[in-house]
């Protein structure tokens, strides 16, 4: 029996109420630009550590960089029904904030083509901050991850979406 509901609104779900993956070979190939962010929260000493590379794991920035651009990489095979996609830029930035005190997550992915980066930008800015916890959790058991969003998205149908409420937006 078919379920009537919201669900029909869903573009990842059929009139059945099944899990389908959207056809975008229809959709024109333009830009399409999406930043997400993150934080990593944890104690001021613990961020002095990452801070002076101190940590027994090693550079733990550098590797929560790579970990997340290599995330983005990989999103179609973790998220079931996301398109692969032939990404043409990432980046992850990682700032540390003795404000916070932790490290601001920011990662931006850009691909020409059929269908969206929101999904690769969340998935690098997650997997960074999982790095960062991994690498520094025998020091510090209590850090949060908090916060993990959409920023910004440029290109497609849906035009340009920039959140307003944040105070890191540029």
């Amino acid at each position: 029996m078919a379920r009537k509901s919201k669900t029909s609104a869903l573009t990842h779900i059929d009139a059945k109420g099944e899990a389908r993956m959207v056809d975008v070979s229809a959709k024109p190939a333009t830009e399409r630009v999406a930043v997400a962010e993150g934080l990593v929260v944890m104690t001021k000493a613990t961020l002095a550590m990452i801070e002076s590379g101190n940590a027994k794991k090693g550079d733990v920035l550098g590797t929560a960089r790579v970990a997340g651009i290599m995330a983005a990489k990989k999103t179609s095979d973790l998220i079931p029904l996301c398109h692969p996609l032939a990404l043409s830029k990432v980046t992850l930035d990682i700032e540390p904030d003795a404000k916070i005190p932790g490290c601001r997550v920011r990662a931006s992915v850009k691909v020409s083509g059929p269908t969206g980066v929101e999904m690769e930008a969340l998935t690098a800015v997650s997997v960074a901050c999982l790095t960062i916890y991994d690498m520094i959790k025998a020091v510090e058991r209590g850090v949060r991850i908090e916060g993990i969003r959409l920023i910004e998205k440029k290109g497609g149908k849906s035009g340009h979406y920039l959140v307003t409420d944040s105070p890191s937006v540029k």
